[in-house]
């Protein structure tokens, strides 16, 4: 049957359908526990959350759901030299954001504090809760922890943008490689080379991917619905992961009007920008994100951007100034369908079924 692939058997689920961990609260338990219910994955992105706090996610859906699931962390979670911005970077970036800031009528925040890392604590808690799937972005991590997961039943997937970086995952013993598409929503978790080089779609990279490789491949970009899952399956995947589609779900932890601004027109048009945190990432196109086009050398250091940026999101939220906000989604936003997460699996179960077995 089309759902027997390697990665339902090592993974211990009934579909090869992985629903995207996002990180920055728009994960939820309630999201993880409706997709793992329903024979797929569940993934939760942990990356902002201190290692007290995803314990106390992880006893939620331990009681939400007896499936496996999947929890998600950034390797690299900084850009800023010892986690802090220069006095010369944070005067440019005021200078350049100044007219937003004065626009919403709120006063420039001070510079950020340095930013303190968090992987090795978190890291540590998630070995010790034993999650059945630990994925991870942004790089590679030591043979050693790869080892210690092993010893714990941990399934490892690491994320790659180009066949380069899904090479070193496989070199470095990972179980799966997520080939991550430039269509897909959110950040590019490249790690070998600038993000702005990894814009290879889903397609082309999984096919690359699999002729290099032999761990099983997830596809993920650009997968929205039976038809992108059937098309992932036929090239090779051994599974698809769905982001931007479970987001839009009423279960997600997106805030309402994000879940609206994906069923919109607005979500015909996405950019891939760095002004908002300082990552590239896609998001629907904003006024921000257009007039900033090419200045990327005044904006804050990953993550200094974004709690530079945090008091005029909240502003323009407050005063629906949309388009200074930056609401993450993937190209395929358009066609989307389902509002709630049990809904979108099971059209997608029953359309790939009618596609691969007809």
């Amino acid at each position: 049957m089309w759902y027997n692939t390697k990665a339902t058997e090592i993974l211990g689920i009934d579909y090869p359908i992985l629903q995207g961990p996002f990180g920055g609260n728009l994960s939820s338990v309630e999201l993880v526990a409706t997709v793992s219910n329903a024979g797929g994955l569940g993934g939760y992105g942990a990356y902002t959350l201190s290692g007290q706090e995803i314990a106390a996610v992880d006893k939620q859906i331990k009681a939400a759901t007896n499936k496996p699931y999947n929890i998600n962390l950034w390797v690299s979670e900084t850009d800023a030299p010892n986690g802090e911005a220069t006095d010369g970077q944070f005067e440019q970036a005021t200078k350049m954001f100044k007219p937003y800031f004065d626009e919403a009528g709120i006063p420039l925040p001070p510079k950020p504090a340095p930013f303190k890392l968090r992987f090795e604590n978190q890291l540590q808690v998630v070995l010790d809760l034993h999650p059945k799937v630990f994925s991870f972005m942004f790089g590679t991590l030591p043979a050693d922890v790869l080892e210690q997961c092993r010893r714990r039943g941990i399934i490892t997937a690491g994320a790659a943008t180009t066949l380069d970086e899904a090479i070193a995952l496989e070199a470095s013993g990972v179980d799966m490689i997520i080939a991550s598409g430039f269509e897909a929503g959110g950040h590019r978790p490249s790690f070998l080379a600038p993000a702005e080089a990894s814009t290879t779609g889903t397609f082309v990279l999984l096919q690359l991917i699999k002729e290099k490789v032999k761990v099983p491949v997830i596809a993920a970009g650009g997968i929205a619905n039976g038809r992108g899952v059937a098309a992932a399956l036929t090239l090779g995947a051994d599974a698809a992961q769905i982001g931007t589609a479970f987001l839009a779900c009423d279960e997600s932890g997106a805030l309402p009007i994000h879940r609206e601004m994906l069923f919109s027109d607005a979500a015909k048009y996405t950019t891939l920008s760095r002004a908002f945190t300082g990552r590239l990432g896609r998001g629907i196109t904003s006024r921000i994100a257009k007039d900033l086009v090419g200045k990327e050398a005044g904006f804050l250091p990953f993550p200094l951007q974004t709690t530079f940026m945090s008091p005029l999101r909240k502003a323009a939220l407050e005063q629906q100034k949309w388009d200074m906000i930056l609401f993450w989604g993937g190209q395929i936003a358009p066609i989307l369908k389902h509002t709630k997460a049990a809904a979108l699996m099971q059209s997608i179960i029953e359309d790939t079924a009618n596609i691969m077995n007809p």
